[in-house]
């Protein structure tokens, strides 16, 4: 992990992204992408245009470097390498364009409390980044002034198109030398006994040169509050999610991930796309 993306709008839950970036970049020695987005037509900034509305284009460029002029002050990105961007796109676009650009390995966005986390993942902006991202994104709710992956949640029904996700999970895993739980959620409408989701669990991390996991199942009324649940019966501190292109959030069971799991997960989540 060399480059890491963090999209701002210099909110508080941004700098929580940040934060935790930084402490990332600080273990990999990785430089640090700071992409902030104006929606504004592209002639509004063109300086050849005769546009009268080519001051206020500018006012906001200049607002905008005047936030990271004091966002580089802090104290937690003394030693990084931090890049600056300014972008004319819709938020989504430009974190394409950024990632496509200059080669980035990690996302890493914020969001606040409960309710506003349907907003950072169903929403119309991140929703379509979180969606369309070819590299992993780590979504944070909160502070972390100390980011540590202990028990990292993998959840999967573990059909052999989730091994590609699983194997950058488990390479992520290795950076915090964290223990992977392989989780299987049982539910009424989707059983499977103990012995074939074990023996499935075992012959799917075959694909992975990772031997800290162990194997888990779990029974609950739904997918999504089994994760939840089996999640806070360990104290996990990440949880990991694919999606699937124009499809979506999508578990790694039948269907979606429901906004249920979204909205109500209070840990960080990183999400893997399948390819």
């Amino acid at each position: 992990m060399k480059k890491i993306l963090i999209p701002t709008d210099f909110s508080e839950q941004a700098e929580n992204a940040l934060k935790v970036a930084a402490q990332l970049a600080k273990k990999q020695k990785a430089e640090i992408y700071l992409l902030h987005t104006l929606e504004l037509p592209l002639q509004k900034i063109d300086p050849l245009s005769t546009n009268q509305n080519l001051p206020e284009a500018m006012y906001f460029m200049q607002l905008a470097h005047k936030h990271f002029e004091g966002l580089l002050e802090k104290n937690y990105l003394e030693g990084l390498n931090v890049h600056e961007i300014v972008e004319f796109y819709e938020p989504f676009r430009g974190v394409y364009q950024v990632c496509k650009k200059h080669d980035i390995d990690l996302i890493v966005m914020g969001s606040s409390g409960t309710n506003s986390f349907k907003e950072m993942l169903i929403g119309s902006n991140t929703e379509k980044v979180v969606r369309t991202s070819e590299i992993p994104v780590l979504v944070v709710k909160k502070e972390h002034p100390v980011f540590k992956v202990n028990n990292f949640v993998f959840a999967s029904n573990f059909k052999d198109h989730y091994k590609a996700p699983y194997i950058k999970a488990t390479e992520f895993a290795k950076l915090f030398n964290a223990k992977m739980h392989l989780l299987i959620v049982n539910t009424a409408g989707h059983f499977i006994t103990t012995h074939d989701a074990q023996e499935r669990m075992l012959e799917f991390a075959k694909c992975a040169d990772f031997d800290n996991f162990t194997t888990n199942i779990y029974n609950d009324i739904t997918v999504e509050k089994g994760i939840m649940n089996f999640s806070q019966s360990i104290s996990a501190d990440l949880i990991g999610m694919c999606t699937h292109g124009r499809q979506g959030l999508s578990s790694f069971f039948n269907g979606s991930i429901s906004e249920d799991l979204l909205n109500n997960a209070k840990r960080p989540v990183i999400t893997f796309k399948v390819q």
